[in-house]
């Protein structure tokens, strides 16, 4: 055999053997998918109904076990799998689509780089909306100009805190943020018991799941749309794109809302094996895509739209790499939080 065909073939064995490595070495064992929101969210639910089937596609059949690790906004979650989180796939994550994007707008405690995480694929891409009890009297965005909104917040880095912040200094709205709620749920459930009025940001897909009878018994009204386009559920609701009154406003709010398009991201920590990553990857197409899960995520009122992990490391790449004159407009747009209750 010449030097090049015994080189070719001591490759392919190689190469062969790292595969074989990485196919048996789920067997046996148990993955922590590691969730940056509370118990009882849209985010549990998702998760939950997703775990099987994440593992049933994993070669080895390990059990997904959901663990909730709430905090800062969803970035205590980011911070652990960042730093402290075994780095042999043996744990994931899920945590809020803004997460990643903190250390773009300088929230304190984001010390993390997202560029070096694993990224596995999205369960959803979405916008978002402020939704307002009924008995709020904010039921338009002229509504959120001319009167004080007041909404609940889970800490500095969240959507619910840095959203509102960006609104109300781009657009000239009147929210108020009243933060520290442990998770949506408590947000949810606060808007019930009358302590605020609503919320900013939420998605149609948590609402369905967790909280059903809000739309179809119009408990909530939505007087904005948090997207980059129009939601086919409310046609008539302008996006708060539509309302920008320049380019550069309309530029910083793209920068902004890049989260939008990994609605419900999956990721491993910085430093798990290629191999390992592209196990995950291949489990998470599959189990998104099988028919039963889809009735099963349709029966709870979850809306699915696969995002592959390749498509967020790009989401993420090209928000970093944004002229840094448009990322300063979009940091300056935020502030890091509202008013402890």
């Amino acid at each position: 055999m010449t030097g090049a065909l015994l080189g070719f073939a001591m490759a392919c064995a190689t190469g062969s053997g790292a595969a074989a490595q990485a196919s048996d070495f789920y067997a046996g064992k148990q993955i922590s998918w590691i969730l940056s929101a509370g118990a009882g969210g849209g985010y549990s639910t998702y998760a939950q109904t997703f775990a099987p089937y994440l593992g049933k596609y994993l070669p080895g059949n390990p059990k997904v076990v959901v663990q909730n690790m709430p905090g800062a906004g969803g970035m205590r979650a980011m911070q652990y799998l960042s730093a402290n989180a075994p780095k042999d796939g043996t744990v994931i994550g899920l945590v809020h689509s803004s997460v990643p994007f903190a250390p773009l707008f300088g929230l304190p405690g984001s010390t993390f780089d997202p560029r070096k995480f694993g990224w596995i694929g999205s369960l959803n891409a979405a916008g978002e909306l402020c939704v307002a009890w009924h008995s709020s009297g904010i039921r338009t965005w002229q509504d959120m100009k001319d009167k004080t909104f007041i909404v609940g917040g889970t800490g500095g880095g969240s959507q619910m805190e840095t959203l509102p912040d960006a609104i109300n200094r781009l657009f000239g709205a009147r929210i108020k943020i009243v933060s520290g709620y442990s998770g949506g749920a408590e947000v949810n459930l606060a808007m019930e018991r009358g302590e605020i009025q609503g919320r900013c940001s939420v998605s149609v897909s948590s609402i369905n799941a967790t909280r059903p009878d809000w739309f179809a018994s119009r408990k909530v009204t939505v007087p904005i749309q948090i997207a980059l386009r129009r939601s086919s559920h409310f046609p008539d609701v302008p996006a708060l794109i539509e309302l920008t009154p320049d380019k550069r406003t309309h530029d910083i709010l793209e920068v902004l809302l890049a989260y939008q398009d990994m609605d419900r991201p999956m990721l491993a920590p910085p430093g798990v094996p290629p191999e390992r990553l592209e196990l995950l990857r291949a489990a998470f197409h599959a189990g998104i895509t099988d028919p039963a899960f889809l009735a099963e995520a349709q029966r709870l009122g979850l809306e699915i739209e696969e995002v592959s992990g390749k498509r967020l490391e790009e989401i993420v790449a090209s928000a970093y790499g944004q002229p840094p004159e448009i990322l300063q407009a979009a940091r300056d747009a935020m502030t890091m939080g509202g008013q402890t209750r």
